[in-house]
């Protein structure tokens, strides 16, 4: 315990060292900046933007490059609220929930009012969930440091089973695409034995599939194949009206201080559910205001409180994310997916050694969470008029742009052609998985996790001396109570998730 508290110091340290604040600062405004711009624009998601622009991260030293998507990530969310706000045309999945309220408010002439509310209540929640993540990361990592590898195992194994069944899609389609990241993992050499297998006698997948173009093409490209195929006039209305209005004024916002706290605490609890995230609880902590305001019957024509319960739940769903991802190495849902390839690239491995080896480097990115907070309040403060307007630009223009750079992006790192090729067949296997209903992130999840299990099931195998049974049984009773859970923990989890996706299905408008 001593130890993990004096790497929050030095995380301190690293954070705040005169050499490189100014810089670690610079890096996260245009974080926010990037993530404000694409989630303010319609079609373009916060997912796409961090997969775009994670080629960034390799060449940047840890304490720029996870602060710098940590950016985007924030940045991102919030600005889904601005055409939701403005044209009642969500940025991100996130910001459905605002279109409740937000543009009854424009059309009222309040249209400043409510994005100032959406940034001062989306700040509140994102903080107070960053306070709570960097105080439950240090016990988290602590039982994670006593695990050893059958316990390992299990927990991973555990992990990929619940995040298939609390996934968007159904769980049995979950688990299917969960067995197809299986078998892409094992493509290549394997993690024990360094023996090549499912290379198809193709020398470029000796190395295995990269996971910077896998991640780029099931995300990005597959995203951007789907919007490509909408009309553009179904993404911009013509004549989309200004940002007009009076500013929040500190009595509004103090109103609804006891609908940002609820928001919040439903966004951190549901911010530890794999694969749940930022869209139920918006729906969710909008449902809870509604049923504790004295005034049920303003909700929906144009209610403050409403944007402040949407918009703070939403948010506090992003710090405690982190959590099992930093201390197990297990993403909890597309954009955790993202941010561990960042890790990865920087040479931060996530797992339970992680604190123990990088753990000052790891406090300095958490305390930057905290520090992006208050830099997402004066910058999103001073641009709102500017991100207003970008609900204008055309798509015809961004689309092409965006593919372009996708493409350099990947290039960028090896120079090698054959990701490229990746980053196309994983860009069609997305979208065709898309086209069909199928959740993509256990895909991603198990590409990830699967050279972890592998390596833990053989050292497990190892220590069983030929009894497997009797190992796990008499000398790793845990590992044997973890197995036994899975399915009850999964159909658990499972029934929560599907109830609260039926809850956010009734309360969103039809399409």
């Amino acid at each position: 315990m001593e130890e993990l508290f004096g790497s929050l110091v030095q995380g301190a340290g690293i954070l705040f060292n005169p050499d490189t604040f100014l810089l670690t600062v610079l890096y996260m405004i245009g974080g926010l900046l990037l993530g404000m711009f694409v989630g303010a624009l319609p079609g373009l998601t916060t997912l796409t933007a961090m997969a775009i622009l994670l080629p960034i991260v390799f060449f940047l030293p840890p304490i720029f490059g996870i602060p710098f998507l940590l950016g985007i990530y924030k940045g991102g969310i919030y600005g889904g609220s601005v055409p939701a706000i403005l044209v009642s045309m969500p940025g991100t999945g996130a910001a459905v929930a605002t279109t409740f309220d937000g543009p009854a408010l424009t059309r009222q002439g309040k249209g400043r009012k409510a994005l100032e509310m959406a940034l001062f209540s989306s700040v509140a929640g994102d903080f107070t969930s960053d306070l709570v993540t960097i105080f439950a990361i240090v016990p988290i990592a602590l039982i994670a440091l006593a695990i050893g590898p059958p316990e390992l195992a299990a927990v991973l194994f555990l992990s990929l089973i619940v995040i298939s069944a609390t996934g968007s899609g159904a769980f049995v389609k979950g688990l299917l695409v969960m067995g197809i990241g299986l078998f892409v993992a094992m493509i290549g050499q394997d993690p024990i034995g360094a023996l090549a297998r499912f290379d198809f006698g193709i020398f470029e997948l000796r190395s295995g599939i990269g996971l910077l173009p896998m991640l780029i093409g099931l995300f990005a490209l597959s995203e951007l194949l789907l919007s490509i195929e909408k009309r553009a006039a179904t993404y911009i209305k013509a004549g989309a009206k200004a940002l007009e209005g009076e500013r929040l004024k500190w009595s509004e916002f103090k109103a609804s201080g006891r609908t940002i706290a609820r928001s919040t605490v439903i966004g951190t609890s549901i911010g530890m559910i794999p694969g749940v995230g930022q869209v139920v609880a918006a729906f969710v902590g909008y449902a809870a205001a509604k049923n504790a305001s004295k005034h049920p019957e303003r909700y929906g024509k144009g209610e403050l409180d409403g944007v402040a319960a949407a918009e703070a739940a939403n948010n506090a769903v992003n710090g405690p994310t982190l959590v099992p991802m930093l201390t197990f190495g297990i993403p909890g849902d597309n954009i955790t997916a993202i941010l561990l390839g960042a890790f990865v690239a920087v040479g931060m491995r996530p797992g339970p050694e992680l604190m123990v080896e990088q753990g000052p480097q790891v406090f300095a990115i958490l305390l930057a969470m905290l520090l992006a907070n208050v830099l997402f309040v004066i910058v999103g403060y001073l641009t709102i008029p500017a991100f207003a307007r970008v609900v204008r630009i055309p798509k015809s223009i961004l689309m092409p742009l965006t593919i372009m750079f996708a493409f350099a992006g990947v290039f960028a790192v090896r120079n090698n052609p054959t990701d490229l090729y990746i980053l196309g067949a994983f860009g069609v296997i997305g979208y065709v998985l898309r086209k069909f209903r199928f959740d993509v992130a256990p895909l991603a999840m198990a590409f990830i996790l699967g050279p972890e299990i592998e390596r833990a099931v053989g050292q497990t195998l190892s220590l069983s001396r030929g009894d497997l049974f009797g190992y796990i049984a008499f000398e790793r009773p845990i590992t044997l109570v973890i197995i036994i859970l899975t399915p009850v923990i999964a159909w658990y989890l499972w029934r929560r998730s599907s109830k609260l996706q039926r809850e956010a299905s009734a309360l969103a408008p039809p399409e």
